[in-house]
């Protein structure tokens, strides 16, 4: 009997190598540089803000980047080596959309360039407020309020795309499914919460968790009947 089989497969599942695709497609996307005087990989450029959007178009999340733009999305989507994903704050699986800011004027700036570090945080606290001002719950899931901008800034150009196929989508985009995912991150966040001593920042994306997933559970009871669908004891239940 041969021990080989589903079980001793060295491939992922086909929705990882597809995500993977689609992120790695997204990034190598041409993104002017006036530096340069061409375009060139948008994930390449060092300096930049992203922000993640969910299957409802909803703002997740917003972060900044001295690293590079595809080295830092990846280490949320990929592999797990951030604090967000860690700590149950961002679940990967929630991620439809990604946008990017690039500032290619500072590319060749040193990570401790105060100049460069200033307009990042201002950029980034400007994508911030119009994030959480966009989001139907006046809230996205970072545990940290973004440095307050000591210089002003204006948008720059951005891109956005989507990570998700057509295939993918129809796997997880399925409200029962969504909402299993979103209760089980709601758990790990409380187990972490309730384990170590917290900040306030922890327990307000916690507060908007709940708020995510009470919103996306009073949604489908509606689709599917709401109250009308609730039976009453000794009828006949189909089976």
């Amino acid at each position: 009997m041969s021990l080989l089989g589903p079980d001793a497969t060295n491939v992922p599942p086909f929705e990882t190598e597809e995500l993977r695709a689609r992120l790695a497609a997204f990034l190598a996307t041409p993104f002017a540089d006036p530096v340069l005087g061409r375009p060139r990989p948008v994930g390449g450029f060092t300096w930049g803000v992203y922000a993640f959007f969910d299957y409802d178009g909803e703002p997740i999340y917003v972060g900044q980047t001295k690293e590079k733009l595809g080295t830092r999305i990846r280490r949320h989507l990929t592999n797990q080596r951030t604090d967000a994903v860690a700590m149950s704050v961002l679940d990967p699986f929630e991620v439809h959309d990604i946008e990017v800011w690039p500032l290619p004027q500072f590319e060749a700036a040193a990570k401790g360039d105060a100049a460069a570090r200033a307009h990042l945080d201002a950029l980034e606290h400007l994508v911030y407020q119009r994030a959480v001002a966009g989001s139907a719950f006046r809230a996205v899931l970072n545990e940290k309020n973004p440095p307050a901008p000591r210089v002003a800034v204006t948008p720059p150009p951005s891109l956005r795309g989507t990570i998700v196929s057509d295939a993918v989508r129809r796997l997880r985009a399925h409200p029962d499914f969504r909402l299993a995912r979103r209760a089980l991150t709601l758990g790990r966040l409380a187990q972490v919460i309730a384990e170590r001593r917290v900040q306030g920042g922890l327990r307000r994306v916690l507060l908007t968790q709940a708020q995510r997933l009470q919103w996306l559970a009073e949604r489908r009871y509606a689709a599917l009947g709401g109250e009308a669908s609730v039976a009453t004891e000794g009828e006949a239940e189909e089976v």
